[in-house]
Order: C-alpha cells, then sequence, then structure tokens
C-alpha cells in the first residue's frame, strides 16, 4: 500500500521532483518561520526593555513587529506550498509574497522607533 502524503493539494498534483528542489524550498519555509520567530521577538522586547523611546511610538512598532512575526510563518507555508506545486508541475516558480509587506513593516516600525528616540519619553 503506497503511503499518502499530505497536504494533497500539493502532494496529488504533477510528479516527483529532484529531491534536491524540494529540499530547497522546505529550507526557503523554514527560513520564513525563522524570520516569524525573529520578529515577534523584536516585539516582545521593545515593550519588555526599558529604551528611551517614546511608549505610544513603542507600542506602535511593537506592534507592527509582532502581526509581521505572526503572519510570515503563515505566508511561508503558503509560499512552500506554491513553489512545490510549481516545481512538481514543472512551471515557473510564483512571485514571493512575504517580500513587499516585509518590507513595508519592518520600515515602519524602524520608522517609528527612529521618530520615538528623536522625541524621547517624556
Amino acid at each position: 500500500m503506497a503511503r499518502v502524503r499530505r497536504p494533497r493539494s500539493v502532494y496529488g498534483v504533477g510528479e516527483e521532483p529532484d529531491a534536491r528542489f524540494s529540499l530547497a524550498n522546505e529550507r526557503t519555509f523554514l527560513a520564513g518561520v525563522r524570520t516569524g520567530l525573529a520578529l515577534l521577538a523584536a516585539g516582545v522586547a521593545l515593550e519588555a526593555l526599558d529604551l528611551p523611546v517614546q511608549p505610544g511610538l513603542r507600542l506602535a512598532a511593537s506592534l507592527v513587529f509582532t502581526v509581521l512575526g505572526a503572519l510570515a510563518p503563515v505566508a511561508a507555508w503558503r509560499g512552500w506550498a506554491r513553489d512545490e506545486r510549481a516545481v512538481r508541475r514543472g512551471t515557473a516558480l510564483p512571485a514571493p509574497t512575504l517580500v513587499g509587506p516585509l518590507t513595508v513593516g519592518v520600515t515602519l516600525a524602524g520608522s517609528l522607533l527612529l521618530l520615538g528616540l528623536l522625541v524621547g519619553s517624556p
């Protein structure tokens, strides 16, 4: 009896690719998970440490980091599944979806922190 691999929406299409492509795709997924963990840690650290940053701006930056950290693994999973299906079908890889929101979010959080440092804590 053949072993059923899940998710079927990924493994049920196309042909089995060269293992190197699947393993590279998995490493990319894991990098997205690590990025999410780092963003969550940044969000928690901003609120846990007593930094000389205006509290409202620090909280806003912390929330941006935390939301990005929660969304990054979800986006990494979706990207893994899309890329794995493309590899199995022998089609071009789809464009990444996490790059834009991550860039905007980290830039926004960094800008909030910079502004909060310039304003200082009351």
